[in-house]
C-alpha cells in the first residue's frame, strides 16, 4: 500500500501548483516509502502532491468535488435554476433543497463522498510527510517550511471534516494496512484540540508571504485558519491576538477596487489581498479548473455564453446550472455598495423555459479565457478582508466595540459605504455575507452564529411560496421533500461506512 500512496502521490504533483517550479517532477518507475523520502527533493514532490486535492475540492465535477455545493448553495445565497427538460440531478439538489437522504447517520450522496475523500486524501499525504520528514537530513529553513505546510494542511483538511461531519476518525500517522483503515470516530473537541496543535506548530515553521513561493501557504495563513478555529470555539481572545499579528505583519493591504480582488485566468494570483488560495492554471497541463462552467444559469447557447467567458471555441450549456445568486443574497447589499456590481451580473437566455428570461450569474470569477470548460482563476480560501471581518468580531464579542467598527469600516470603506449604525455584532455578521459571498462562507457562518436552522427554513418556505422568483420555470415547484432535512451536518458517507464498523 505504501508503494501505491508514492506513484499516487508522484502523478498528483503534476497536478499541485498554477507554478511550474512549484510542480516540475520526474515521475520513477517503482518506488516504496523506503526508498523514496531520501532527500529534500522528494519531500518537495510529496508536499506539491499534498496541495492537489484541493483543487478537486474547489473545483467540480459530475462525480467529485465541489465545495461550492456544500458550503454555498447549501445556504440562502445560491439556488440551482431548475430546467424541467433536464433529467433527474439529486445528488446537487439535495443539497441545495436540504433533503439529504440518510439512514443510521450516513447517505450516498456523491459530493458528500467526495468532500470526505478529497480531505482524507490531503490527511493521507501530510501523514506521510510528517512520518518521516525528521528522519531525513537536509536544509533546515527547507524542513521547516515543507513541515509547516504538511501541517497547515492536515489542520485545514481536519477543519473541513469536523465542521462539515461533526465526529470524524483522526487519523495521524501513515495506514499501512487495511486494518489500520478504519478508526473510531474521535470527538469534535478531539478534532479541534489535533488541528489547533498541527496550525500552532506550523506557524513559527512557516515564512512570511513576502519570503514564500506564491501559492504556498504561510505563517499568515496559518495564523488565520487557527484564529478561524478559536472563532467557531468562541474563544475571541486568542483569534484576537492571532489576527493583529496578521494586521501587524504588513504583509497585507486592502486591494482598491473590489472588482480587481479576483484572480483573472493568467494574472493577478496570489495577490496583495490574498492569504490563501487555491491554484488553477489554464491549459493543457491538466491544472485548470471549469467550475465557472457551472455556475451558469442554463440552457445557455454559444453566442450567449461567449459574452461572459471570451473563448475562441464557446459550446452551449445544457442541463442545470448550479449556485445562481438568489434575490435573498442580491438584496442584502446595502444601497451603493459597489461590491454588489462586482460580484453578481446578469443574462438572458434566449432558451430557457421561464418566462422571465433573465438570471443572474457569479461575476467575480467571470473572466475571460482562452478555451471552453478550462480556466485558471484561483479559488479564494483567505483574504486580508476576512481578516479584518474575523478581527472586528473578536473584538465586538469582548465589549471592545469601537475598536471592533474600526477594522469593520475598513472593510465598508472599500465597498464605497459610510461607517456602521446599529447593532455592530448584526452588522459584521452581514458585511461577512456580502463581502465574502459565493466564497463558500455562508453555511458555516449560519451554523457557527446558531442561526442556520432559523434562516434556511425561513428561506425554503419563501422558495415554496414563491418558486418562479427562485429561478423555476412557471408551472414547476420544489420536491416534495426539500426542505426537511435541515441539519448543522452532514451525514457521514455511505461507501466509507461500507468500510469501517465504527459508522
Amino acid at each position: 500500500m505504501k508503494k501505491t500512496f508514492i506513484i499516487t502521490c508522484l502523478l498528483s504533483c503534476a497536478l499541485a501548483s498554477c507554478k511550474d517550479d512549484f510542480l516540475t517532477v520526474v515521475p520513477e518507475t517503482s518506488l516504496s516509502s523506503a526508498t523514496f523520502f531520501t532527500k529534500e527533493a522528494d519531500f518537495q514532490q510529496a508536499i506539491n502532491a499534498a496541495y492537489a486535492p484541493l483543487r478537486t475540492i474547489t473545483n467540480n465535477s459530475s462525480t467529485a468535488g465541489g465545495a461550492w455545493i456544500l458550503g454555498e448553495q447549501h445556504s440562502d445565497n445560491t439556488y440551482y435554476a431548475r430546467n424541467p427538460l433536464f433529467g433527474a440531478t439529486e445528488q446537487e439538489e439535495d443539497i441545495a433543497d436540504f433533503s439529504i437522504p440518510e439512514a443510521n447517520g450516513v447517505t450516498s450522496n456523491e459530493h458528500v463522498r467526495e468532500q470526505y475523500r478529497q480531505d482524507y486524501l490531503i490527511i493521507a499525504r501530510t501523514n506521510q510527510i510528517l512520518a518521516t520528514i525528521d528522519n531525513v537530513e537536509f536544509n533546515v529553513d527547507s524542513k521547516n517550511n515543507i513541515k509547516g505546510q504538511a501541517l497547515f494542511l492536515r489542520a485545514y483538511a481536519y477543519f473541513e471534516l469536523v465542521r462539515y461531519f461533526g465526529k470524524v476518525p483522526l487519523h495521524l500517522t501513515p495506514v499501512t494496512n487495511r486494518s489500520e483503515a478504519a478508526l473510531p470516530l474521535a470527538s469534535e473537541e478531539e478534532v479541534y484540540n489535533q488541528i489547533i496543535k498541527d496550525a500552532s506548530e506550523a506557524i513559527p515553521l512557516l515564512p512570511l508571504k513576502s519570503k514564500q513561493e506564491a501559492g504556498r501557504v504561510t505563517s499568515g495563513a496559518a495564523r488565520t485558519l487557527l484564529a478561524n478555529v478559536y472563532i467557531m470555539q468562541k474563544k475571541w481572545v486568542e483569534a484576537e491576538t492571532l489576527l493583529k499579528e496578521v494586521v501587524a505583519s504588513n504583509e497585507y493591504v486592502l486591494i482598491p477596487d473590489y472588482a480587481n480582488v479576483f484572480s483573472t485566468s493568467t494574472s493577478n494570483k496570489n495577490n496583495q489581498e490574498s492569504v490563501f488560495e487555491v491554484q488553477f492554471l489554464e491549459g493543457s497541463a491538466g491544472l485548470s479548473g471549469n467550475f465557472l462552467y457551472h455556475f451558469m444559469p442554463r440552457n445557455i447557447t454559444a453566442a450567449e455564453l461567449v459574452t461572459i467567458t471570451g473563448t475562441s471555441n464557446p459550446q452551449p450549456l445544457s442541463g442545470e446550472g448550479y449556485n445562481i445568486p438568489t434575490p435573498d443574497i442580491i438584496s442584502a447589499y446595502e444601497s451603493g455598495d459597489t461590491r454588489k456590481d462586482a460580484s453578481i451580473a446578469y443574462i438572458t437566455l434566449s432558451n430557457s423555459a421561464r418566462q422571465d428570461k433573465v438570471y443572474p450569474y457569479i461575476k467575480k470569477y467571470a473572466k475571460p479565457h482562452a478555451l471552453h470548460e478550462n480556466h485558471g482563476m484561483n479559488w479564494p480560501v483567505y483574504r486580508y478582508s476576512e481578516v479584518l471581518l474575523f478581527l472586528a468580531e473578536a473584538l465586538n464579542e469582548q465589549g471592545e466595540n469601537a475598536e471592533a467598527a474600526t477594522y469593520l469600516n475598513m472593510v465598508r470603506a472599500r465597498a464605497g459605504l459610510g461607517e456602521a449604525t446599529g447593532d455592530l455584532k448584526e452588522v459584521i455578521f452581514k458585511e461577512r455575507r456580502v463581502e465574502l459571498a459565493f466564497e463558500n462562507k455562508r453555511w458555516f457562518d449560519l451554523v457557527r452564529t446558531g442561526k442556520a436552522v432559523e434562516v434556511i427554513t425561513a428561506y425554503g418556505n419563501r422558495i415554496k411560496a414563491n418558486p418562479q422568483a427562485y429561478y423555476y420555470p412557471e408551472g414547476s415547484a420544489p420536491r416534495g421533500n426539500a426542505f426537511t432535512n435541515i441539519s448543522l451536518y452532514y451525514p457521514l458517507p455511505a461507501d466509507e461506512a461500507a468500510l469501517s464498523p465504527y459508522f
